[in-house]
């Protein structure tokens, strides 16, 4: 096994780095010390069994929690965003699509977009979006909460980008999708990351996300157990075993 937990980030520049990060959920101390470097552009799969912290690390990333329940750093493009509420992190740049996704009831697919880009900084035109996922430009005037659970997901995402966000957090993007679908995501994730997005995925599709991966931080009861390329984890059968069931 390559480097472990040793392997963990440091105070280092990196495009993205999260330094050192805790998070308590009234009693239960969740997220342990967790620390990671994401290079601009690259794609790091956030990887762990059922309760392992993944959720709860994202989160924690993006500012989402009572930040008096949050410790650490966390630096995007030299902005700390430790020192910023959600919807400042989210100004700065960090654009979470949640698992539930959380489309808008009531609003058509571009309304839902439209809503997105009611503050500046604006990020992809809604144009540009439809060119990325076709069928929501079909659907442009379908409710949103109306469209297929994959469809959802398309919007979630293109929601995202229609702000000019910098790093993009994806929470389980294959959750209950066929795998038909899986495959349309997938394909559409590669093209993101060929437009210079960074992204952190989570995902329980462990395999998925690590063939979509340039790197991968595995996760263990709130800890770093891993950190290192989607590779190493993908060619070393007793790590996925003992972390990923798989």
């Amino acid at each position: 096994m390559s480097d472990m937990s040793k392997n963990h980030a440091s105070h280092a520049p990196a495009y993205f780095s999260a330094y050192d990060i805790h998070a308590y959920y009234g009693e239960s101390y969740i997220v342990q010390g967790v620390s990671m470097n994401v290079h601009e552009g690259e794609i790091l799969a956030l990887l762990g069994r059922n309760g392992a912290g993944k959720t709860s690390t994202l989160r924690a990333l993006a500012r989402l929690d009572d930040p008096a329940l949050i410790k650490g750093e966390v630096w995007l493009d030299h902005q700390p965003l430790h020192t910023m509420k959600a919807w400042q992190a989210a100004q700065s740049g960090i654009g979470l699509v949640p698992e539930d996704r959380r489309i808008i009831q009531g609003l058509t697919v571009e309304e839902n977009l439209q809503l997105a880009q009611i503050e500046k900084p604006i990020g992809w035109s809604i144009e540009r979006i439809y060119d990325l996922f076709p069928r929501l430009g079909e659907r442009r005037k379908q409710e949103g909460t109306t469209l297929s659970g994959g469809e959802q997901q398309m919007l979630a995402i293109g929601r995202a980008l229609a702000r000019d966000i910098k790093l993009l957090l994806l929470d389980e993007p294959y959750e209950g999708l066929a795998p038909v679908i899986v495959q349309e995501i997938e394909k559409t994730l590669h093209h993101i990351r060929e437009q210079g997005m960074t992204t952190i995925i989570v995902e329980q599709n462990a395999v998925a996300a690590l063939n979509l991966a340039d790197r991968a931080v595995i996760l263990d009861t709130g800890t770093v157990v891993f950190d290192g390329t989607a590779k190493e984890v993908l060619d070393n059968e007793d790590l996925r075993h003992e972390y990923l069931a798989i």
